[in-house]
């Protein structure tokens, strides 16, 4: 391989000779192969995960039941709510708080039926019955049928980043097909606020003017 050669020519009389110095660069290679090597394995492993997410159109769409369908909102301070079909703003006690594990319990509970047949499927793929791509076309296809739960995810402004993100892995766990991020109406901060006084909003709404 290449290589440095430092030799000084001749020696002269009355000065100490000089000697030829030669720098292999053989190990530089190997070590820069490596280098190489390694960088793009890991550059390969760094690919980011993507997640698909519903987002709502314009178009016109069939209606969503009430049973079919959860609203969970995002509030403060990692705070979650949650109601269940059509928003009652009469009970405040139809808005529910609770925290990542009882939106789990809660969409488990709602989504039981297809969690049961993807369970069934995973069977199958554990048993070589079906392949991968089998398996995920088919739980695809359960996730996404008319039985399936609707979810419409509402994060307010004063939510973080964090409280989404696991929100969207609650989706995938709890084998929900179906969501959609949308912004928070003014109707969901009255159901907030009106938990938080324990219904004074609606009963001040409601008493009558003298």
């Amino acid at each position: 391989m290449a290589n440095i050669d430092t030799g000084s020519g001749e020696a002269k009389k009355g000065k100490p000779q000089r000697k030829t110095l030669r720098v292999d660069f053989t190990p530089m290679v190997d070590m820069n192969m490596l280098l190489i090597t390694f960088f793009m394995f890991c550059t390969t492993l760094s690919i980011p995960q993507i997640m698909d997410v519903a987002m709502p159109t314009d178009k016109g769409e069939e209606p969503i039941p009430g049973s079919k369908s959860v609203t969970v909102i995002l509030g403060e301070n990692n705070k979650v709510y949650y109601y269940e079909g059509v928003a009652n703003y009469e009970d405040y006690t139809s808005l529910k708080e609770t925290n990542m594990l009882g939106i789990r319990e809660m969409l488990l509970s709602r989504n039981n039926d297809n969690m049961f047949k993807i369970k069934e499927l995973r069977q199958k793929h554990y048993k070589k019955e079906i392949t991968d791509k089998q398996l995920r076309d088919m739980s695809s296809e359960v996730k996404k049928s008319k039985d399936g739960l609707n979810v419409v995810i509402k994060p307010t402004k004063d939510s973080n980043y964090k409280n989404l993100v696991d929100v969207l892995d609650e989706m995938q766990i709890c084998g929900v097909g179906k969501y959609a991020i949308v912004d928070p109406a003014e109707g969901d901060n009255f159901l907030m606020e009106n938990l938080k006084t324990k219904g004074q909003l609606t009963a001040m709404a409601t008493r009558p003017t003298e």
